[in-house]
């Protein structure tokens, strides 16, 4: 997976992977790496290339970014991020392609996933086919919970598209042993994104965009009881959730 924004703030500021490899006082072959294979360089070298590059150091490598550090009241509590655009999207697909046994989605849409890694349907086939039980629900765009979110978020009529447009990239796996689909219209207190043992929660805060909410990484330890509170959410609107048939 390359580094799109890396690449598009170098072509518009005409840099070279060997001019922009000089002012920062490494090798040519690193920045190529930066850029097209996604490296992450050292903070003390990525402030100098972007300085450099005249852009943000988190807007190029998000993953820079730590989780504020916190006094966890829970064993189950890894980290908590002020909000999800510091995570990176790495951050979900390795979750995702960790899992062994279960695999569970609560969203509305969460388009961003798809757009930043367009072969997350193979990765999930690929995660099925190895015995992972994968469960995606999705918004549904006929909801009146839906709509209201799109006005509490200023997003209007954009979020019951962008629903749709999550069940167009989720549709090509309808069929796929181990996968199952389903929509609902519950009022969506946080988006779940579990593999296993470790889920992100991203919250939902009134007239913010999820991107904007922050998510905690919790970890089931057997000594806490967050991680299963979160677990019978997500199974509790998937029960009332209608199954995506295919056409």
């Amino acid at each position: 997976m390359s580094n799109e924004r890396l690449k598009a703030v170098m072509v518009s500021g005409g840099w070279t992977y060997a001019a922009l490899a000089e002012r920062v006082g490494v090798d040519t072959k690193s920045v190529e790496r930066w850029a097209n294979q996604s490296r992450t360089p050292r903070i003390g070298t990525a402030r100098v290339a972007a300085d450099a590059l005249g852009e943000d150091l988190f807007a190029l490598w998000p993953s820079l970014r730590q989780p504020r550090a916190v006094r966890a009241t829970s064993p189950e509590l890894v980290a908590l991020y002020e909000q999800r655009a510091d995570l990176p999207v790495s951050v979900f697909v390795d979750l995702i392609g960790q899992a062994a046994a279960r695999i569970d989605v609560l969203v509305y849409a969460a388009v961003f996933l798809h757009e930043a890694y367009p072969r997350l349907n193979d990765l999930l086939r690929g995660r099925a086919a190895q015995g992972c039980v994968v469960r995606i629900a999705l918004g549904d765009p006929d909801s009146g919970n839906v709509r209201q979110r799109g006005d509490e978020e200023r997003f209007g009529h954009g979020i019951e598209s962008r629903c749709r447009l999550a069940l167009m990239h989720y549709r090509p796996l309808l069929g796929t042993p181990g996968v199952e689909i389903r929509t609902h219209g519950t009022t969506l207190y946080n988006s779940l994104y579990r593999a296993d043992d470790q889920v992100l929660v991203n919250a939902h805060v009134w007239g913010v965009n999820a991107f904007g909410a922050p998510v905690w990484h919790l970890r089931r330890t057997g000594a806490g009881t967050l991680f299963d509170t979160c677990a019978a959410s997500f199974d509790a609107v998937w029960n009332a959730a209608l199954p995506v048939e295919e056409s």
